[in-house]
């Protein structure tokens, strides 16, 4: 064993990715590497608690110098694995000091020990990898990341929502292991609602030819012209090579049902060494199928890299041929068909998740949005993450995607820029926006010249779509939203809309916020003690905003606004108005945060959808308040709603068109009912009952059948239920939840905005190495219990300094070493101590008496008591075969080979029902089979769902 490895790890089953598994001609590879990554907590401000990251000499001044778990050879198998997409913050706990703003969680400032994160994975690249090109792509990480390779710094990124790429080919080991360590430092905010921490999006490895389409590199878009379309394509070919090179391109273009209508060739072009050229191409299909709302079709475009007449890359563009038109006078057209944007702003965390969502998650949300009518999302304020992005152009979507900070630094524009390029291809965007209410420079010249020169840098890379800017105030000469092609206005309360619409008679208008209303979700009186809001549709925020109603009436009535975005669609952890703590999430959704339906979503569904639908509010359960008058409301589509109490008429009343309907009933126990007409006949109507007791759990799952491989989920709807089947709309059970079969919980909810229930129970760990380090040399090993009784210091010496080769102990002699264990440990954790490998032989001891340890990931583990800490450690070893010029390995932080790993074990997964329902998420464990979600709660009768998890 060389002094390089003397009590290095092996890692018992390597995560390889078969980057470079056929020959290496063969055209791009793209691997997701999600999985088999290992976390820990590192520190925000003490170094040593940080791993020693940071403090090695030539630390960041010379190449391969990485520390702690930077280092390519630090021990990291005492560390958690986890799986990708993944956020920390959401499986810490809430605290009063955390920031309201990000949901109350214990990260951030207040909290330097949960702030920073530590990933690692190993990667395998064969050694017919040697010539080409390998990528690491982020899609993105919250926030201030920096990444490694081998122990080689390569990059750092400030941004939380803008993806990277890393190429890492110069600091690989080809045929060898390779190691990225990437830290995340979520200290800082960005924005004013729950952001998350960690890698919170997809990680992918591609591998090219030096000759290449550069990431994001291909733009296609189409112009319709009577029935053809032009296709114009734009492609970025690079040439990583030394020496320069001639290339031809080759166009290939599908249809939705994946016949070929058209094919473009490209004549040869020269690209310098280390050099790239833009190449454009034409190409016509005849009786193009539209992009729609209703029919989402999409096309594919093939390119492929030639050199001669081999294809050394090739890359495939989804893309989607459809028209957008904004009007200054009669809004917004889609394919020449005038389209109302029925729109919501929403940030990305659902319940019991946090930011790390699955891509079916993404799908379910939309669904969810889709039911009450919505046609468009605004992005708020923050890039779309690109599985968003393919869900909206799947589903037939329209997207605001929007810019995080406004301004045209080198970091800024390159974050814009990035965000252009990733999104250009997918047909579900229609509008751009380069930043958010900037109240320091709304009215300003500079706010202006910003907006323009933003606009500029997206219009060079995107042609096709217009930019917007989002304002919370406007004049009629200067500031952010008036320097925008489409005006965009935050709240009517907050601008003259009449007005600017005529001082802008050429200027599309559109509302990008609207409402901000508060309301929780089954509450019907407010109680500032529970932080609850009654769910009544009103002005309930500040004086420039509007109730939900009155918001989209003035839109509705306005033909020159293009449409608005409500404020917001899913509540979300974070900007906990009207309350403080104990609240730790908004109340603005017209969907709590699980995505069940506040009454106002009903409204804008009334508004939003033709089907035939009536919506009646509140509950009917009010024991003690018999005979006192109820606030009734009901939200309908139809002509006429006629209300019964038991059976007994109040009245039939006409709607008029945006409206709603208000009854005062004295409540009487039993059922009531709303009956909606048109043209005098009934066509719907919803009954509202006084229900029981909670006798029962009742699980509903949006699917029968779950994919295998972890992009998937099963959303499960968990309600409790009286004797009849009747959810009960007061019921507050707990409700413990288990799963057997190839799934795993992954996340628990129940939309109460004062809840403080574990989302996601986790184990937490913390680390701690072994210090004040100590060797004595051995003449036997039976030395070391006597060595270990002597407190002198005779013949001990520090094991880490610098041992001169005629100095360094012979081959087979024996050496002993002692450490504390230095740790304050609170009640209820779980102790193990995990040790690196020795030669054979080696003896442990734990204050001077023999301890065994048992195996764990290849470690020697040995499980402790609390009593057993502070304690001294011990280990006897022979020295390796070719000795060691230092006991331990110094460029990997060696003494952490012996690491103190403290576990607060996770709580159980329950959940108490909110106003009679809750949510739990699955996931697949990546197997097939029959799986079973068991629900159980105190003197509720059981449930269980089953599923069946299928092959992808």
């Amino acid at each position: 064993m060389s002094h390089r490895s003397l009590f290095r790890w092996t890692l018992a089953l390597m995560i390889a990715v078969v980057a470079g598994a056929a020959a290496a001609d063969d055209m791009r590879q793209r691997t997701r590497i999600d999985d088999g990554w290992r976390f820990a907590l590192g520190h925000a401000t003490d170094p040593a608690r940080d791993f020693d990251h940071g403090t090695r000499a030539f630390f960041f001044g010379k190449a391969g110098y990485g520390d702690g778990p930077a280092a390519a050879d630090f021990e990291d198998r005492p560390w958690r694995r986890v799986d990708l997409p993944h956020d920390w913050a959401v499986e810490l706990p809430f605290s009063e000091r955390g920031s309201s703003n990000h949901g109350s969680k214990a990260v951030g400032r207040g909290f330097p020990e949960n702030s920073v994160g530590w990933y690692r994975r190993e990667l395998s690249i064969p050694a017919s990898g040697k010539g080409r090109r390998f990528t690491l792509e982020f899609d993105g990480v919250f926030r201030d990341s920096v990444v490694w390779v081998n122990g080689h710094y390569l990059h750092h990124e400030a941004s939380g929502y803008s993806g990277f790429q890393v190429d890492i080919t110069d600091y690989l080991n080809f045929g060898g292991r390779n190691v990225v360590a990437v830290r995340v430092d979520a200290t800082t905010q960005e924005g004013w609602w729950y952001e998350g921490a960690g890698i919170y999006r997809h990680v992918w490895l591609t591998q090219t030819a030096p000759l290449h389409v550069v990431p994001l590199g291909s733009f296609v878009r189409a112009s319709v012209n009577g029935d053809s379309a032009d296709v114009t394509v734009d492609t970025t070919v690079h040439n990583d090579a030394n020496t320069g090179d001639n290339f031809t391109l080759e166009h290939e273009l599908r249809d939705p049902a994946g016949r070929v209508v058209a094919r473009a060739d490209v004549p040869a072009r020269t690209v310098g060494a280390d050099a790239a050229v833009d190449v454009s191409a034409q190409l016509r299909v005849t009786a193009p199928q539209l992009w729609s709302l209703e029919t989402p079709q999409r096309y594919t475009l093939t390119t492929r890299v030639k050199r001669g007449d081999e294809v050394v890359d090739s890359v495939d563009t989804p893309f989607g041929i459809r028209t957008i038109h904004f009007d200054a006078n009669q809004g917004f057209f889609l394919n020449g068909r005038h389209v109302k944007l029925q729109g919501v702003n929403n940030h990305q965390d659902h319940a019991g998740i946090g930011v790390a969502l699955p891509d079916g998650m993404h799908e379910a949300r939309l669904r969810m949005l889709k039911a009450m009518g919505v046609n468009a999302i605004r992005s708020s304020h923050n890039p779309a993450t690109p599985e968003l992005l393919e869900a909206c152009d799947r589903l037939g979507i329209l997207v605001l995607d929007e810019h995080r900070m406004m301004g045209t630094a080198p970091q800024i524009r390159d974050e814009l820029e990035r965000m252009v390029r990733s999104g250009r291809n997918h047909p579900s965007i229609v509008l751009w926006s380069v930043g958010n209410e900037e109240w320091a420079i709304e009215n300003s010249e500079i706010g202006t010249r910003l907006t323009q020169q933003m606009q500029a840098i997206v219009r060079r890379l995107d042609p096709t779509r217009p930019v917007t800017q989002a304002a919370s105030s406007s004049g009629y000469a200067e500031g952010t939203s008036v320097g925008s092609e489409v005006i965009g206005l935050n709240y009517k309360g907050q601008h003259k809309v009449d007005e600017l619409h005529k001082h802008f008679p050429d200027r599309p208008m559109v509302i990008t916020e609207e409402g901000a209303t508060h309301a929780t979700r089954g509450v019907y009186v407010t109680d500032s003690d529970r932080v609850h809001v009654a769910a009544y549709d009103s002005n309930t925020g500040p004086s420039y905003t509007s109730s939900i109603e009155e918001g989209w009436r003035f839109n509705a009535e306005r033909p020159f606004l293009a449409g608005m975005f409500v404020w917001t669609g899913f509540d979300y952890r974070g900007e906990t108005t009207p309350f403080g703590w104990p609240a730790i999430s908004s109340q603005f959704g017209m969907l709590d945060t699980t995505g069940a339906m506040k009454d106002s979503g009903y409204y804008l569904k009334a508004a939003w959808t033709t089907e035939p639908m009536v919506h009646l509010l509140p509950h009917w359960n009010w024991p003690g308040r018999e005979g006192q008058p109820v606030d009734v409301r009901v939200y309908a589509n139809t002509d006429e709603v006629e209300l019964l109490l038991n059976g007994r008429s109040l009245g039939r009343k006409a709607l008029q068109r945006y409206g709603h309907l208000q009854w005062s009933v004295p409540y009487a126990p039993g059922s009531l009912t709303a009956r909606g007409y048109k043209a005098g006949k009934l066509v719907t109507q919803e009954t509202v009952s006084t229900t029981g007791d909670g006798k029962a759990v009742r699980l509903s799952v949006d699917r029968a059948k779950l994919r295998a491989g972890g992009d998937d989920v099963a959303v499960v709807t968990v309600n409790v239920v009286d004797r009849e089947g009747r959810v009960v709309p007061t019921a507050s059970n707990r409700i413990a939840f288990e799963t057997t079969g190839p799934v795993r919980l992954i996340g628990m909810g129940n939309g109460d905005p004062g809840s403080h229930e574990a989302d996601k129970p986790a184990e937490l760990h913390r680390y701690a190495a072994a210090t004040g380090w100590r060797h004595h040399a051995l003449a036997r090993p039976e030395d070391a219990a006597p060595l270990l009784a002597d407190a002198g210091s005779a013949g001990w010496r520090d094991p880490f300094a610098w041992v001169p080769m005629d100095r360094q102990p012979a081959d087979g002699a024996w050496n002993l070493v002692t450490a504390t264990l230095d740790r304050q440990v609170p009640a209820g954790q779980r102790l193990v101590l995990l040790l690196g490998e020795a030669a054979p032989g080696v003896r442990y001891f734990l204050d001077g008496r023999p301890i065994t340890p048992r195996a764990e990931a290849g470690m020697a583990a040995v499980d402790l008591e609390p009593s057993d800490v502070p304690g001294q450690l011990a280990v006897a070893f022979p020295t390796p075969a070719g000795g060691t010029r230092a006991l331990f390995d110094a460029a990997q932080s060696g003494r952490r080979w012996a690491t103190l790993r403290s576990t607060t074990p996770a709580a159980p997964w329950q959940r108490s029902v909110f106003n009679g329902q809750a949510q739990v998420i699955l996931q697949s464990t990546g197997e097939t089979g029959r799986a079973t979600l068991h629900a159980r709660g105190d003197g509720l009768a059981a449930a269980e769902a089953v599923i069946d998890v299928t092959p992808n």
